[in-house]
């Protein structure tokens, strides 16, 4: 819990804002990032630690874009260590075509114990890497094993979010071998050459088409925009190694149903919001989950022979997490700007 008053006068603490610039420079290094990742997982894998509900969602024009409210609890040990707070988040794809991005989000922490807001984060540099650490998470539980060699990675999307993963890869990953595809060429050549700068990658390069870049890769990445419902689930199994691990953050823009269906082990990160969503018309002919991510590592699962899917939706509490975290450093280090009330 950050932020509190705590002196007994009813005098409301600050409210601190977190530009862009801020949660950057408060950001926790990857270690860390994967340890809240995967603290994210296991608490909303343990009845009564965290609460969740799906994503509030709203769709407003143009057409293909969504406003999320994402509100979310962390049970603590004590009172005092609760977490609350929510995430809203706006995605309109019509944005790139005004030299905009297409996603923007805020995070709002409140006290845990009088509701009062403590904290407003730009939101961008939070999900970027929240939704990097949970790949790590899944990765590094279900994953191929990578000790002493490299393992070749597709990469389908070179946004934000295929930015994000760049230093997951490279850390889990070392030696990691990249084929990235995008569909602007220049966009997959300049993230291509980012790659080849960063320390445990050992390779990068931009491959022609979707199905050139996933050909006899061990991972799968998938991070493309949304599009038509006639261009989803392309990506079947006679794409994939039958040992690849597919790790989609675009609901089911590439990953093909029958992937999931025919995986070894095929973890969600939420089962709720994940069975809302297929409700929803998202996951047409997926299967229901075997476990989810946090269940799966709570119960000491090994990854199998076969393929495995890893599907995160993104979850607002992961969002809360790493806020909490980047509050606290921030105020340490004199970040942000006090606002009046």
């Amino acid at each position: 819990m950050t932020g509190r008053s705590g002196d007994g006068s009813g005098a409301l603490p600050p409210l601190r804002w977190l530009s862009n610039a801020d949660v950057v420079a408060a950001m926790p290094a990857l270690e860390e990032r994967l340890r809240l990742a995967e603290l994210t997982m296991t608490a909303l894998a343990r009845p009564g630690a965290a609460e969740l509900p799906p994503k509030i969602a709203i769709h407003p024009r143009p057409e293909a874009s969504f406003v999320h409210a994402m509100p979310s609890h962390l049970r603590g040990d004590t009172p005092a260590g609760d977490l609350v707070g929510m995430k809203w988040v706006a995605g309109y794809a019509t944005n790139t075509a005004l030299g905009l991005p297409g996603i923007h989000a805020t995070v709002i922490v409140n006290d845990s114990q009088t509701g009062i807001p403590t904290a407003i984060l730009d939101g961008g540099p939070i999900t970027a890497e929240r939704t990097a650490a949970v790949s790590g998470v899944g990765l590094r539980f279900f994953g191929p094993a990578a000790a002493g060699r490299r393992v070749d990675v597709a990469m389908i999307g070179a946004g934000v979010q295929g930015r994000s993963h760049l230093p997951v890869f490279a850390g889990l990953l070392p030696g990691a071998r990249l084929r990235i595809f995008d569909r602007s060429p220049d966009r997959a050549a300049a993230l291509a050459s980012e790659a080849r700068a960063i320390p445990g990658i050992a390779a990068a390069e931009v491959a022609g088409s979707a199905r050139e870049a996933v050909a006899g890769a061990e991972v799968v990445f998938s991070a493309a925009s949304f599009g038509p419902a006639e261009e989803r689930q392309t990506m079947t199994n006679d794409w994939l190694r039958e040992d690849a691990t597919v790790i989609p953050i675009d609901y089911a823009t590439y990953c093909a149903a029958e992937v999931a269906r025919d995986a070894a082990l095929f973890v969600v990160d939420q089962r709720e919001q994940y069975l809302a969503n297929r409700d929803a018309g998202n996951f047409d002919g997926y299967p229901d989950p075997m476990a989810t991510i946090g269940e799966a590592i709570l119960a000491g699962t090994r990854r199998p022979e076969g393929r495995v899917v890893v599907t995160h939706l993104g979850v607002g509490l992961a969002d809360l997490v790493f806020a909490d975290a980047i509050v606290r450093s921030a105020v340490a280090a004199g970040l942000g700007t006090i606002l009046p009330r």
